[in-house]
């Protein structure tokens, strides 16, 4: 789906990378300065109506992205100059494919708004104009974790002097058997499992990244998966199928409860796949709580 305006091409990329299990993850620690999720139509607790977004119709991904980009830069603003932006998803905006489609085949007159090759750059230039993010934008699809392939971006760009953060946004969108074949094909006929979520519902989730420390509440190293699970802690995470974004739900809940308790938390993203250590900084947990506060009450 495109804007109304043209606003995506600018210092946007897309990447597509392969399964690659044994690579180093994090160089370095990273600092999480917030998260935020956002889901719509799954029947779990705090699913939202969809945000209206102009020049964006029928899909949940746009919207969803949006969102939960949103909270994020409510709560942290910063030097949106000095942001860069990654978006993650397998398959992309498998609705607007799908609605595209099914109207070919019908013969009806194709809507040029129905572009799905489009729609993570397009929200990308819709978040760059109401936010002013100047930084590099980057969409990503990928079969292996998003988390895992979005905190590894991160690493890479914040080795820029001129970016201070990285917003990373993950985005799955639910289906039938169409999006079933997507991912079979995908997966090179692995059997792994399609999304299950119902055909209208998405999710997303988002972290602002940064380097560690200056009052950074939370940070996130690379840990081997196996490793001794920290002291106070259970490690958690599992992958079901190929982009499923749980890990970041994960790394949202971990973050909210360490700002609350302290402590450590080992997040395991699958079997024998990358696993994350998050620990929070007891010195500035307690200004960015009062930080959050203070913006939920404006």
């Amino acid at each position: 789906m495109t804007p109304t305006e043209n606003t995506t091409t600018r210092n946007t990329n897309t990447t597509t990378a392969a399964e690659n299990s044994h690579k180093t993850v994090l160089r370095s620690s990273l600092g999480v300065l917030t998260t935020a999720t956002a889901t719509h139509g799954t029947g779990r607790d705090g699913d939202i109506p969809l945000p209206r977004l102009p020049g964006f119709v029928e899909s949940a991904f746009s919207p969803l992205a949006y969102e939960a980009a949103r909270q994020c830069l409510a709560e942290r603003p910063g030097d949106r100059s000095r942001t860069a932006v990654a978006l993650a998803s397998t398959a992309g905006d498998t609705t607007t494919a799908d609605l595209a489609s099914r109207r070919m085949v019908s013969g009806r007159v194709h809507n040029p708004l129905l572009f799905m090759q489009a729609t993570p750059n397009s929200v990308l230039g819709y978040l760059s104009r109401e936010f002013g993010i100047t930084g590099q934008m980057f969409s990503l699809s990928t079969l292996d974790d998003p988390l895992t392939e979005l905190l590894s971006m991160a690493d890479l760009l914040l080795e820029d002097p001129e970016l201070d953060r990285v917003l990373a946004v993950g985005v799955e969108l639910g289906g039938g058997e169409r999006l079933a074949a997507v991912y079979e094909e995908l997966a090179d006929g692995h059997g792994h499992p399609v999304p299950a979520l119902p055909a209208d519902a998405g999710l997303a989730a988002a972290v602002l990244l940064g380097r560690p420390g200056n009052g950074t509440p939370v940070s996130i190293r690379s840990a081997e998966a196996y490793e001794n699970e920290p002291e106070n802690d259970s490690g958690t995470g599992t992958r079901a199928h190929p982009g499923d974004i749980q890990s970041l739900f994960d790394l949202a809940a971990a973050h909210q409860r360490l700002l609350q308790e302290g402590g450590s938390h080992l997040l395991v993203t699958g079997s024998r796949a990358p696993a994350f250590l998050l620990t929070a900084d007891p010195e500035a947990k307690t200004d960015a709580r009062n930080e959050t506060e203070t913006h939920a009450h404006q």
